[in-house]
């Protein structure tokens, strides 16, 4: 229908005007607007089945016309870059949302499908300050979504091909599941070392080989001249051995990882095979077939050769069995070092021991006050009843009801008298004393006296005695106490012998955040000064108390959601509870010219702010209590405190005219314009000199220092709190202000 409509000959007034080919593509989709029903966001079956459907002959085809183009999948591209507040619900978006505040769809759509898209001109190249230094290119918004519906495409091809120890770039496989992996999995590494690639950005060679490795799975020329097009324009890079892969920073692509993970998945193929052959070689023996045969004398500790890895990006570590004596290695972000289990597992020390059995005997002291409590509510329960019985036998010849309560009576006074003898059974000494009381010094035990006795009272006696006997001589009780103890004596002298056999034969691995690290950060950014103090930020007085405090509250959960995996993981709780928190109480006093007293006094510990006009109490900063109860608990991918340690966005003090906020498809018009600040040009100090800067942290590139950025308050709070990234804004349009 649609080329049938095209080779129709135009209207006159379409016709007889000079109109740019957007413009024509705009008019011509007005004048085509089908009915068909409003097109929706596709859910993860029915995108599978697209993609599927294309499946021919052992590989996909015409992707790019017929899966990329499609307008469902590329309202999902936007429907998955846009950001919004944990606590707000934006209305959904929709073909004509977009097209009537950004651009077409179907105009996209269209030249996808044709393969007429201008890659070049949705590049835009961003100079530093007085065209300075290397520009940075980037897509605009129209470019964003076609990136991101490439990627949603290439990740229902490639993501069950993927090995399992491939992480990064995929969904719940990030740096927590690979620690994680790490620490339960590894049984007795002793020998190990990690790959780094030399730093070099893909060049054409890299991007062929790459391309011919798609084209295994994929006949598609088009969509593979379309990603050679967008390494070419730069808008796509890869950087081994950098320090942006995975960082939120605006460099990296969205599209870059999943790619990294293609052009490795041979690499992971061949390791994998190796890893199996190894396997098959080396079993696994059974204990019972271990010492058979040995003496009594003898053992054995038998340890197959395996091998282990783990590939993060463009980050691998390969992990085996041997005999080679490691020191630390770093990976990832973190330091990995094998230790023996009771380094990761301590055993309680004697303080820790006496704390316990104090806690226990206040435990028992509360029990017992309870106990005492119930008997004593017991007591004046039934006495109740029985003086009402006697009151109302005394007034009347019997009770008269309609129905007979004795059976219920019985059992309530049943299950009393039952719950009195279990607990005092329980106890030996009382037994024991009872016991005392009930068989010594009665006469009638006596020979000379039970003859002249009753042969009935004899026979009551002596049943009685057996009754006492059977039920209070503690004798077997004692002895099960006496078992009991033993039992638990052994049982701690095995424990204690197996923790050593552990920790002589057996290695974990140990997860450590680097301390080292994240102290020279907070140092270099200005947390603390040289003595380790903390010190309040200049930089950021110019802000807003609330904007403050979201800007402490945003790097410190990025550092806590990132190193919750650590073993450490206690100290960066200090770090982030003691020196962030006083340093941002700190700045807020230098802002007021107030005292760190009048300071916590008014902001409380916590960091408390008010909002509105009702006058409400809001927390950004994590609590001391919060902090506490933070572990191990997050298995998603966490995005690193780079990008927002490194930035500050200062509102511009000036009447801009209104602009929509550059956050992805926020229609949002009432906007402030921030002015963006660099830590490295703040500081004065490039990035790649490591002795004045953070190894291993990256930076924001330099282009992006001063440029001026109009946000709404939902995003700009976002962006302090370190819940949006800059890859989460279109840093295409940024405003010029004089």
């Amino acid at each position: 229908m649609l080329l049938t409509l095209l080779r129709k000959p135009k209207p006159a007034t379409f016709a007889a005007v000079n109109l740019p080919l957007s413009v024509k593509f705009s008019l011509l989709f007005s004048t085509l607007r089908h009915p068909y029903p409003e097109t929706q966001p596709l859910e993860k079956s029915a995108l599978q089945s697209l993609v599927l459907s294309h499946y021919h002959h052992g590989k996909f085809h015409s992707l790019l016309q017929n899966v990329v183009a499609s307008p469902s999948l590329l309202l999902t591209a936007c429907h998955n870059l846009r950001k919004h507040a944990p606590d707000s619900t934006p209305p959904p978006l929709t073909l004509d949302s977009v097209s009537a505040h950004f651009f077409s769809l179907e105009e996209l759509s269209f030249q996808l499908s044709k393969n007429c898209l201008d890659v070049e001109s949705c590049c835009i190249p961003i100079f530093p300050e007085a065209n300075k230094g290397t520009p940075l290119v980037q897509p605009n918004l129209k470019l964003k979504v076609v990136l991101e519906a490439i990627r949603i495409v290439l990740e229902v091809i490639y993501d069950d091909r993927f090995a399992t120890f491939s992480y990064g770039g995929r969904a719940n496989m990030g740096r927590h599941t690979a620690i994680r992996y790490l620490k339960n999995s590894l049984e007795n590494p002793s020998w190990w070392f990690s790959v780094k690639f030399d730093k070099a950005l893909f060049g054409s060679r890299h991007v062929e080989k790459l391309c011919l490795m798609l084209g295994e799975k994929i006949e598609d020329n088009a969509l593979l001249d379309l990603i050679r097009r967008l390494f070419e324009c730069k808008v796509v890079t890869i950087d081994l051995n950098g320090v942006c892969l995975g960082r939120g920073l605006p460099q990296e692509c969205a599209l870059s990882s999943i790619l990294i993970n293609v052009y490795f998945n041979v690499f992971d193929k061949e390791l994998q095979e190796l890893r199996l052959k190894t396997n098959k070689e080396n079993p696994k023996f059974k204990e019972n077939e271990l010492v058979e045969g040995l003496s009594d004398s003898g053992s054995v500790f038998y340890k197959p050769l395996k091998i282990y890895a783990v590939r993060y990006l463009d980050e691998i570590l390969v992990i085996t069995s041997g005999t080679k004596i490691f020191e630390k290695i770093e990976f990832i972000g973190m330091e990995l070092q094998a230790v023996a289990p009771s380094i990761l597992r301590p055993p309680k020390t004697e303080k820790a021991i006496r704390a316990w059995k104090k806690y226990l005997r206040q435990k028992e002291a509360r029990l017992l006050e309870l106990k005492n409590a119930k008997e004593r509510n017991r007591k004046k329960l039934g006495m109740k009843l029985l003086n009402h019985v006697h009151k109302k036998l005394k007034q009347s010849n019997g009770f008269k009801f309609d129905f007979r309560i004795e059976n219920e009576v019985r059992q309530v006074f049943s299950t009393w008298a039952d719950e009195v003898v279990r607990e005092f059974l329980i106890s030996v000494d009382e037994r024991w004393e009872w016991h005392r009381k009930l068989t010594t010094g009665d006469f009638l035990s006596l020979a000379r006296i039970r003859d002249k006795l009753p042969h009935d009272l004899v026979n009551a006696y002596d049943n009685f005695q057996n009754q006492v006997g059977k039920y209070l001589k503690p004798v077997k009780a004692k002895k099960q106490l006496e078992e009991e103890v033993r039992r638990r004596e052994e049982e701690e002298e095995e424990k204690y012998a197996q923790r050593t056999v552990e920790d002589l034969t057996r290695r974990c691995i140990k997860v450590d955040a680097p301390l080292e690290l994240i102290r020279k950060a907070i140092k270099t950014v200005g947390f603390t000064n040289q003595m380790g103090r903390p010190r309040p930020i200049s930089l950021l007085m110019v802000l807003e108390d609330a904007d403050i405090i979201k800007w402490y509250a945003g790097v410190g959960r990025r550092w806590l959601d990132f190193y919750c995996c650590c073993h450490n993981f206690r100290k960066v709780k200090i770090i982030v509870s003691y020196h962030l928190r006083f340093s941002c109480i700190l700045t807020l006093a230098e802002k007021h010219e107030a005292t760190k007293r009048e300071t916590i006094r008014h902001f409380t510990k916590d960091l408390k702010v008010i909002c509105g006009v009702n006058g409400d109490e809001k927390v950004h900063f994590p609590s001391e209590r919060e902090i506490k109860m933070m572990g191990d608990k997050i298995l998603s991918d966490p995005t690193a405190v780079d990008g927002s340690l490194t930035l500050a966005l200062i509102r511009l003090a000036s009447d801009e005219p209104c602009h929509r906020c550059i956050s992805h498809f926020c229609d949002r018009t009432d906007t402030v314009v921030y002015r963006i600040h660099l830590l490295q040009k703040y500081l004065n100090v490039n990035p790649l000199d490591e002795n004045n800067w953070v190894p291993q942290m990256g930076a924001i590139h330099d282009s992006l220092h001063r440029k001026c950025a109009p946000l709404c308050s939902e995003h700009i709070s976002e962006l302090y709190m370190g819940r949006l990234t800059l890859q989460d804004i279109d840093c295409t349009a940024f405003v010029d202000v004089d």
